[in-house]
């Protein structure tokens, strides 16, 4: 199977003399798609290139054991090394395997994440809160860039509703097994009793979508515009600057109030209303196939709980995998890339099993 890929390492070297070609350096367009392609090829390209290298260094050593001219401490060393290559080969042969695998073609886009508080009152809205400051922190890590879209927010604090947009390379490929129904259990600061309440709030994750992906009719989108509030309904600006937008067909409604011009508030909300049209789009496309959106370990379906975020015993768990985390402040202060690169880990086997 592999070793029919050296058409790959051709194309790949065909590709890196054009883009060293002074004429196709000076056609910026023409370069950028092609260092593009370049580097979605690059890590099959380097990976079989270390494949083929251990297989030979494989063949080499077993001819040398072969000829009867080693001695014994010899015989042992080459014997090692045989056992090691062999090691290689066969994580090499599963790398590959991965790499063959139809990639998502979201994986590099940016992140368009909603927080929207679900059972538990004001409670549920200050977890809201909690999980809006979580992935701030994590982009942070991360150096992704973010953006508050629209933040609905209450008296104490907490978030009814948060559109967060998050930029940086591979964004969506870590976020996107965030979706769905996040539960917390702990005691509020409003309860005078010491029980233990359970909440809950839903986090839906979206890739950020081009205008040539998704086109809208304007003629299916009312807007509407109103002055912009802040919490308790205290005046944030004295322009009507905010925006609404209703798309008509499927009844879907963005608000964005973020910023003091209505055109940079309507054109961030058509980009949420884009990435939502997208995903009922995708919704569609693969709703005679249940596992499918069921591809990102679960996540797809939103009403599904996903994660429970235990505050007495400083305990997060994550229902997918079965793991389990005895380090719930620092989790809280977005050092998640463990239970993510679990997730990664849990799909990318499912998919290779299901080749």
């Amino acid at each position: 199977m592999f070793d029919k890929l050296d058409f790959l390492i051709d194309k790949y070297d065909g590709l890196a003399a054009k883009a060293s070609d002074p004429d196709v350096i000076a056609n910026q367009p023409e370069w950028r798609k092609i260092v593009k392609e370049m580097g979605e090829l690059e890590p099959v390209v380097k990976e079989y290139e270390a494949y083929k290298k251990n297989k030979g260094a494989l063949a080499e050593t077993e001819q040398a054991l072969d000829t009867g001219r080693l001695d014994e401490d010899e015989k042992e060393l080459f014997k090692e090394e045989l056992s090691e290559l062999k090691g290689k080969i066969a994580a090499g042969e599963e790398e590959l395997k991965f790499l063959l695998l139809p990639q998502d073609p979201n994986d590099d886009k940016n992140v368009i994440l909603e927080i929207r508080a679900g059972t538990g009152g004001e409670e549920a809205s200050l977890f809201g809160g909690d999980l809006l400051r979580m992935y701030m922190r994590y982009a942070e890590r991360r150096g992704y860039k973010t953006e508050l879209i629209d933040l609905n927010a209450t008296e104490l604090g907490g978030v009814k509703e948060a559109i967060l947009m998050i930029r940086g390379k591979g964004a969506y490929s870590r976020l996107k097994y965030e979706s769905g129904v996040h539960r917390v259990q702990r005691v509020p600061e409003t309860e005078t009793s010491g029980r233990i309440h359970t909440s809950a709030a839903t986090v839906a994750v979206l890739p950020e979508v081009e205008d040539v992906e998704i086109e809208i009719d304007p003629n299916d989108v009312r807007v509407d515009v109103f002055r912009s509030s802040g919490n308790g309904g205290q005046s944030v600006n004295t322009t009507d600057s905010a925006v609404r937008l209703t798309h008509i067909p499927t009844g879907l409604v963005v608000s964005c109030q973020d910023e003091k011009s209505q055109i940079k508030n309507k054109d961030k909300a058509f980009k949420v209303l884009r990435a939502r049209l997208y995903d009922l789009a995708l919704q569609e496309q693969n709703k005679e196939m249940a596992d499918t959106r069921r591809g990102m370990v679960g996540s797809g379906d939103r009403s599904e709980r996903i994660r429970t975020y235990n505050f007495p015993q400083g305990r997060m768990s994550d229902h997918r995998i079965g793991m389990t985390l005895y380090k719930l402040p620092a989790f809280m202060d977005g050092d998640i890339d463990e239970v993510i690169d679990g997730l990664i880990t849990n799909d990318r086997a499912e998919r290779m099993k299901a080749e």
